[in-house]
């Protein structure tokens, strides 16, 4: 997952939308995206160097605004009504494109991802898929790069208040050596997000790793304001609790979370979005 909203949230982030970060956590998502925006996340797991991850986020709606009955003014903000008489607004009429680039690790072993995300929204049901270049180089050993595949869909069950999400990592499970027919994880993912009020967000998750338990994840997000936010998150699988705060100014957004596990400790994460154009 990416993004410190996600993080925040226990990334529980299969359902949300409007969020550029969608890309890498449900491209279906992207369908939602009014404007273009560019994104830098960092990570930083326990502490330690060898686990940092860091990312770049490059999305562009494209084609003239479709326009729904309500629209979010800001990524992750509640939708509002569209006042009487407007002129339609919202989500691009021929979808959303983005482009992804993200490593994780360190000069022992890392991980690069290069992937092209694509979501596209009609009415309440939102579609996306992602195409991934991956790199694992180990020192000593060289690298391996695969091309893996993942799709996602989302619809709005009660519009404005519920949305189901889906999303399929690697559906191909693309095979990174013969040695011991090891392969990329395959990762299934399904969750909800509820609005009981304009400012509050509850969002639930189960994923599902093919060769792994399942993992239960839930967040809420509170906004006082529309330009403030407060969440808090909790994973089972790795008994893992997070929190964070999100602040959007005019056309910036910034985004942070903490992370902490029993055993290892802190993680952090740090997330800065810039969106331009006209609001649609």
């Amino acid at each position: 997952m990416r993004g410190a909203r996600a993080a925040a949230l226990g990334n529980a982030s299969v359902a949300l939308d409007g969020d550029a970060w969608a890309v890498a956590n449900n491209p279906a998502g992207l369908g939602s995206l009014a404007r273009p925006t560019v994104g830098f996340y960092a990570q930083n797991r326990y502490f330690s160097a060898a686990l940092n991850v860091v990312a770049a986020v490059v999305a562009l709606p494209l084609g003239s605004p479709r326009g729904p009955e309500t629209v979010a003014e800001e990524p992750g903000a509640a939708p509002v009504a569209a006042p009487a008489g407007a002129p339609a607004a919202g989500w691009a009429r021929r979808g959303v494109v983005a482009f992804e680039a993200q490593r994780f690790g360190g000069q022992l072993y890392n991980e690069t991802r290069v992937g092209l995300g694509y979501g596209y929204r009609l009415g309440q049901i939102s579609v996306g898929g992602r195409l991934e270049m991956l790199q694992i180089s180990i020192e000593g050993l060289g690298s391996r790069r695969v091309a893996l595949a993942s799709l996602g869909g989302q619809i709005e069950v009660l519009p404005g208040k519920l949305t189901l999400g889906v999303h399929g990592y690697n559906l191909g499970q693309a095979r990174l050596a013969s040695y011991q027919d090891e392969r990329v994880p395959t990762v299934l993912r399904a969750g909800l997000a509820y609005r009981p009020t304009a400012q509050v967000l509850l969002a639930l998750e189960t994923e599902k790793d093919v060769e792994r338990p399942a993992n239960f994840k839930a967040g809420v997000e509170y906004r006082p304001v529309g330009a403030l936010a407060a969440r808090v998150g909790v994973a089972s699988l790795n008994e893992e609790v997070s929190a964070g705060i999100g602040v959007r100014l005019r056309d910036f957004g910034l985004d942070y979370a903490a992370a902490f596990q029993s055993v290892l400790g802190f993680s952090q994460h740090l997330s800065v979005t810039k969106t331009w154009g006209p609001k649609k």
